[in-house]
């Protein structure tokens, strides 16, 4: 599996979460729902490795279900 960066690597997330958060600024669920899922496969069809795209959906399911205490 290839090398997945856990560890922070933006210069400025918090500010990147603003900017997340403030595009999903007055839109329904669904359409919050709808701008995630385009937001994922945009990055995914750049990232455009399946192995790095595999360990990512691993890490986060991973992730997932060490927060909900089932993992």
């Amino acid at each position: 599996m290839p090398d997945l960066i856990l560890h922070r690597n933006l210069s400025d997330p918090d500010g990147f979460y603003a900017d997340l958060m403030a595009v999903h600024d007055g839109l329904s669920k669904a359409e919050s729902d709808a701008l995630t899922a385009r937001l994922v496969l945009i990055l995914a069809n750049h990232i455009g490795s399946r192995d790095v795209l595999n360990a990512a959906l691993h890490a986060a399911s991973h992730s997932a279900k060490k927060t909900s205490g089932t993992g």
